[in-house]
């Protein structure tokens, strides 16, 4: 048979997306030496995604590509090809979702009694050019800046970290150096 009509590519596609789950499950890893804080809310979101992939999404996929697969070629077949794709992506999510939620340390931001900016805290601060913003620092898997809701690793949070109203932090950005005051921290 020529090589014109053997499949070569398949097990290398294949082969690709292994190593990808490979690699998602281990970056489900945090950076070294740190931890995997996470909000109430934020772990009940992920949790709420983890029923829905295992519950309703992925049941839905496997009677697809079933029924594909009973219907015999499975080598021309487009709903058991893009199927067995779907669910190998569902169940690379379902991997890093439960490792996620396994190394989470869930920190309740209502229990924070301090003025002082820790996981969880909502801060108003104001710029140099007298621009208040609010941010709220979240675990990774929360942080969503358009929101106002950063990780707390990130160099924000870290500037903002133990800082209290009427301190000034220093922020390091690539477009240089600025000045927060914080005004206001609240938890809840």
């Amino acid at each position: 048979m020529s090589k014109a009509f053997t499949k070569e590519d398949s097990g290398a596609d294949e082969m690709g997306d292994d190593e990808a789950a490979q690699e998602e499950v281990q970056g489900a890893g945090l950076p070294q030496g740190f931890k995997n804080y996470m909000t109430p809310a934020g772990a009940e979101r992920l949790k709420l995604e983890l029923r829905d992939f295992l519950y309703v999404q992925r049941p839905e996929v496997v009677k697809t590509v079933t029924w594909a697969a009973s219907n015999g070629d499975r080598s021309e077949n487009g709903d058991y090809i893009y199927g067995k794709r779907r669910l190998r992506e569902i169940d690379r999510r379902i991997r890093f979702l439960t490792k996620r939620l396994e190394s989470a340390e869930i920190v309740d931001p209502l229990k924070q009694q301090t003025d002082r900016v820790l996981f969880g805290a909502t801060v108003r601060v104001r710029n140099e050019d007298d621009l208040e913003r609010t941010y709220r620092i979240v675990g990774i898997d929360e942080a969503n800046p358009a929101q106002g809701d950063v990780s707390w690793i990130s160099p924000l949070a870290k500037a903002l970290l133990n800082s209290k109203p009427g301190d000034v932090v220093n922020l390091r950005t690539p477009k240089g150096e600025e000045d927060l005051e914080v005004l206001e921290v609240r938890y809840g």
